[in-house]
């Protein structure tokens, strides 16, 4: 193989073949017919295809323009494509005049890499509401630049026949777009009209069906007059309702069990969103740019717009100070909040289940599960191949930070840093995503949800099934975490077939899924900060609040959160006046009837958690950050029962936001106790001196959101003190940031400010979320490392 720009012992008019293999993300993206035009264009013959490796290109002309076409392979290529590599090799010259694109070839060996799903791009929206144009109102509008890819590929190589478009025969006009190089159509998989495309159907009961054009606005007229309708879109169904309704939202909230947990809102515009919420320009570009997350924004306390400004209602994130707000980003979407058209302008987008269940998107599945949620279906013909929600993100500090990575992401590949053999890691038990990976590329799934019940366990399966069939990876070992109880180690064991086993320390697979995506090797260990709820210690406790120092290989606890019980085990997660109460104990403070924690507690409670913490009985020991967090969320009054994981952390830190926001000077920090380590005992950092602060400030009547930030100052100022020790003690100097509690963006940013002014390296989750939703990439380089 030699370089692809350049003919070896040829003049620049010789003629010569060429064949040119393109690896990476080029299939559905556009890449055979902008090689079509480039090599027309150059007066070039031969051929381009598609096969189980990405694309191979077969151009025969003379030698300048044959390099000149390697060459723009590689640096011109579509906008969605992500060239890899190309490889090029001399072939003999066979004649001919003509550039065609052939029939796929189908190997037995290889790999390409599938794309995600594509959000609607200007030019098809701008058809989309043109009356002149053939497409005007077609809800599955897309061109070769845009429309679902991950979510309709039923295998590789892509092609109309391996996509949930195969049922959908072309009418001519589509077929001569089809077929024309310069249409934007050309050999684009998932086009279709109102003539030979899929046909919505809106279903009510007990009346007759209403179907195609005549759906959507009796739909937008169901959802003014306060509807709430199951919408499928490109990845499931969607829970649907007037975001502006108050009486809709609190009514979609009872019937999904909901409680407190915000709401996605879908806006029909930028210009709307902005007057909801304060944008950045980096927010901005998500909340256009091709994957069209969720975007979490802070939301303004008045709108800026005016009276005619749609307004979210109360309901949507009850006392958030943020919104998770995104565009649409399929036609449906756009049509359903189309400008000018009867019906809502901002819309509730939650995920088609009830609590703690996969989405639905089989339509079957979606009639069962969710009738009792809805008062109509809109569905579709279109079949959808996989589920895949929603993703999540938020930006600190000018920087993408994936909350969950799903649609628009999913399953572009990770880089890895070193060749690792064919493997599985099946995640965690919340937030679950599982992994395959083979020679340099690791493969993460879209988000599964936490395995609480059967239906999330055979949506597991299902989804690691697929994500083999699209990578070609076969596994030859798994990994999985070592708590002994995760349904996700059970499903490990029960499939694994002989294969082996390797299980992985939850706080350790943390720092190296950090490490992978920054392509770290693993030769130079690092100061990895592990900081999240619940994790299963080699000692048998839930560890939570860990430093260590780590590389794939193995790791060394070198610091961590003293231990407190935390009684009742799982009832102390949904109960932080448990946590609070558990700290006060350890800390040497009464429990007195004006703290908010004890006041929280029922009648005769009290005792018995006075004899669970005192003695353990029912309790497991806790270094957790996240339940720190949740105690003083609960000592300053902001929550004593929480209806979602993180509640009351989430909250703490809104206000902690706002009182910065308000303009508030820079605060003192609370400061642990530092305990120092010795031989092979780490740190330990006592938060009873926090503890004894926090009880000192409520008591002087110290506002909740300063609290806070003097709470987050703390946090982030114990973490560079630990990292200080161990640079003394072992000469590092990069710190890795990785676990749930790092989804705080308060706490993310004064950590990383205050320890690269400490003269750190420091290295925090872009690409993967820091909760489990990314555990899955460390667990499979640890184990593949042993």
């Amino acid at each position: 193989m030699s370089d692809p720009g350049h003919v070896d012992g040829a003049t620049p008019s010789a003629r010569v073949r060429r064949r040119f293999g393109v690896a990476g993300v080029v299939q559905g993206v556009g890449f055979r017919p902008f090689v079509y035009v480039t090599a027309t264009s150059l007066s070039l013959s031969g051929e381009v295809c598609n096969d189980s490796t990405g694309v191979v290109v077969e151009v025969e002309g003379p030698a300048a323009a044959v390099a000149e076409l390697g060459e723009r392979l590689r640096t011109d290529a579509p906008p969605l494509a992500r060239v890899e590599r190309v490889l090029a090799s001399d072939l003999p010259v066979q004649g001919g005049t003509q550039f065609t694109i052939a029939e796929t070839q189908r190997a037995a060996r290889g790999r390409t890499l599938a794309g995600p799903d594509v959000a609607t791009c200007a030019d098809c929206l701008h058809e989309l509401a043109d009356p002149a144009d053939r497409r005007y109102g077609h809800p599955f509008i897309s061109c070769t630049n845009c429309g679902p890819r991950f979510t309709v590929i039923t295998s590789l190589p892509y092609d109309r026949d391996t996509t949930t478009m195969a049922g959908f025969a072309l009418c001519s006009a589509c077929a001569r777009e089809y077929a024309d190089p310069r249409d934007r159509r050309f050999h684009a998989q998932t086009i279709a009209c109102h003539d030979c495309g899929p046909v919505l159907r809106l279903e009510r009961p007990g009346q007759q069906a209403v179907h195609g054009r005549r759906a959507l606005p009796a739909t937008r007229d169901l959802l003014s007059a306060g509807a709430i309708v199951a919408v499928k879109g490109l990845g499931g169904y969607h829970l649907v309702c007037d975001a502006g309704s108050e009486q809709a939202v609190a009514e979609l909230r009872r019937r999904k069990r909901r409680g407190d947990k915000p709401f996605a809102t879908m806006a029909a515009d930028l210009q709307t969103v902005c007057a909801l919420a304060r944008t950045t320009p980096a927010e901005e570009a998500l909340l256009t740019g091709p994957a069209r997350p969720i975007v979490l924004l802070e939301r303004r306390r008045t709108s800026t717009a005016g009276a005619a400004s749609p307004a979210v209602a109360p309901s949507v994130a009850p006392g958030k100070p943020h919104l998770g707000v995104l565009l649409p980003y399929a036609g449906l979407h756009a049509l359903l909040l189309a400008a000018g058209e009867p019906g809502p302008q901002l819309l509730v987008m939650t995920s088609g289940n009830r609590g703690g269940e996969p989405i639905a998107y089989r339509d079957e599945d979606a009639r069962e599960r969710l009738a009792p949620l809805v008062d109509a279906f809109l569905s579709h013909d279109r079949p959808i191949a996989v589920p895949c929600d929603d993703s999540v993100v938020r930006v600190v500090d000018g920087e993408e930070l994936p909350l969950r990575r799903s649609r628009g992401y999913a399953p572009l590949p990770v880089a890895l840093p070193a060749p690792v053999p064919p493997t599985l890691a099946v995640g965690a038990d919340l937030k679950n995503t599982c992994c395959v990976a083979d020679d340099r590329y690791a493969w993460l799934s879209q988000h599964v949800g936490d395995m609480d019940d059967l239906a999330t366990l055979e949506a597991f399966t299902g989804t690691e099934q697929h994500l083999e069939q699209l990578t070609g990876v076969s596994p030859e070992q798994l990994a999985t975490d070592r708590h002994p109880g995760y349904r996700s180690s059970a499903w490990a064991r029960a499939h694994a077939a002989g294969r082996a086993v390797a299980t992985v320390q939850h706080h350790h697979a943390h720092v190296a899924a950090v490490m992978g995506e920054h392509g770290l090797d693993g030769a130079q260990p690092v100061i990895g900060v592990a900081f999240d709820g619940t994790g299963y210690g080699t000692d048998g406790a839930i560890w939570g609040g860990e430093v260590l120092v780590a590389d794939y290989n193995g790791f060394r606890r070198f610091a961590h959160l003293a231990y407190v019980p935390l009684p009742g085990g799982d009832a102390g997660v949904d109960r932080p006046y448990r946590m609070a109460l558990s700290h006060l104990r350890a800390a040497g403070v009464p429990w007195t009837d004006d703290l908010a924690p004890v006041a929280a507690c029922r009648a005769g409670e009290l005792e018995v958690l006075a004899h669970q913490v005192d003695t353990g009985l029912a309790s497991v020991m806790t270094s957790s950050m996240g339940r720190l967090f949740d105690a003083i969320a609960s000592l300053v009054g902001v929550r004593q029962v929480a209806d979602y994981e993180a509640e009351a952390a989430i909250e703490l830190e809104g206000l902690s936001h706002r009182y910065l926001a308000a303009g508030s000077h820079r605060e003192r920090a609370y400061h642990f106790a530092l305990r120092p380590g010795s031989g092979e005992l780490p740190m330990v950092a006592d938060p009873a001196p926090v503890i004894r602060a926090v009880v000192d400030d409520v008591r002087r009547g110290c506002p909740a959101g300063l609290v806070g930030v003097r709470f987050h100052l703390g946090v982030a100022e114990l973490t560079v003190a630990a990292a200080e020790a161990a640079r003394a003690a072992l000469g590092l100097d990069t710190v890795v940031l990785g676990g749930g509690v790092f989804q705080n963006a308060l706490l993310l940013s004064s950590a990383r400010r205050l320890l690269r002014a400490a003269g750190f390296t420091v290295l925090a989750p872009r690409r993967l979320p820091p909760n489990d939703g990314g555990i899955a990439l460390g667990q499979l380089l640890v184990a593949t490392a042993q």
